[in-house]
């Protein structure tokens, strides 16, 4: 992905985000990234429209927005939060006094790339209800479950834990089952913003879609085959996009199965990212 210029000085009044990203220099890199006028034109067209109808990302540095964008689109992946395959999420950025857009990919961003890949015969993630689980064996990665027939009734019970599989076309097969209390260990010894225990982060705000996201990274970047564009998505996880390329991590949270990835130093959450994500939330972005 082409990294977007950061061609204008720092005015004491920020540019309005329309501006920056109709300007020469900007336009001129998202039609060298995405290699068709017509697409730069509908891109550019989208990005200010989704802009201009959520205030917290109009309060973003709006080069990090537009290279979180090239990323999902140069990945064929779709921003809409109704499909869940990645997401734009202001964050506070303390050092710059204004926010960033960080780029999340979503659980199903994960099977839209493992899919495209072409090397995935099958892949599945899916909580396990109390009541359901049988047996599990680590050794044999065999799984016996009594599924709730009622999907409503089903749907109301308590989750014990998350099971995961993929079959690759070459007859491969891998599969994982971690208990809930194993899941929320996770997000307590690598999430800062879960530890807070606050309200706001995705854990608290959606924790199965947390657990399946974590449950598949897992997998695949341990036993899968990742394609090109699954590594860039992979690495670019959980990050602010700078326009030099590089790359900031917001929180350290999954970033110990990452070998593609060197963790940087994490900053505290604080109270300005409380009221921003929180707001993001109650939008219903996620």
């Amino acid at each position: 992905m082409m990294a977007v210029t950061n061609s204008l000085t720092q005015q004491n009044k920020k540019p309005q985000f329309q501006a920056i990203i109709k300007s020469d220099a900007v336009q001129k890199n998202i039609m060298t990234t995405l290699g068709d006028s017509a697409k730069a034109k509908t891109f550019t067209a989208s990005i200010i429209s989704a802009v201009s109808t959520n205030n917290e990302l109009q309060k973003c540095d709006a080069y990090t927005i537009i290279s979180a964008a090239l990323l999902g689109e140069s990945l064929k992946l779709s921003p809409s939060p109704q499909l869940g395959q990645y997401y734009m999420v202001p964050f506070n950025n303390k050092d710059k006094g204004i926010s960033d857009a960080q780029f999340i990919l979503g659980y199903k961003g994960y099977i839209q790339l493992a899919i495209r890949s072409g090397q995935y015969k099958r892949i599945n993630v899916l909580s396990i209800k109390k009541g359901e689980l049988v047996k599990y064996d680590p050794l044999d990665e065999d799984i016996t479950v009594n599924f709730i027939a009622d999907e409503a009734e089903r749907e109301k019970a308590e989750t014990i834990g998350y099971y995961a599989m993929f079959e690759l076309v070459n007859g491969f097969r891998k599969a994982m089952y971690w208990s809930k209390e194993k899941m929320e260990a996770h997000a307590m010894r690598y999430s800062k913003g879960y530890q807070a225990k606050k309200g706001y982060t995705y854990w608290e705000k959606d924790f199965d879609g947390m657990a399946y996201k974590t449950m598949l990274r897992q997998l695949i970047s341990k036993w899968g085959i990742m394609s090109i564009e699954m590594q860039k998505a992979y690495s670019a996880d959980m990050s602010v996009i700078h326009d030099d390329g590089s790359y900031d991590y917001v929180d350290n949270d999954l970033l110990e199965d990452a070998p593609l990835l060197t963790a940087q130093d994490i900053k505290e959450v604080t109270k300005s990212q409380e009221e921003i994500e929180a707001s993001f939330f109650d939008g219903g972005m996620l």
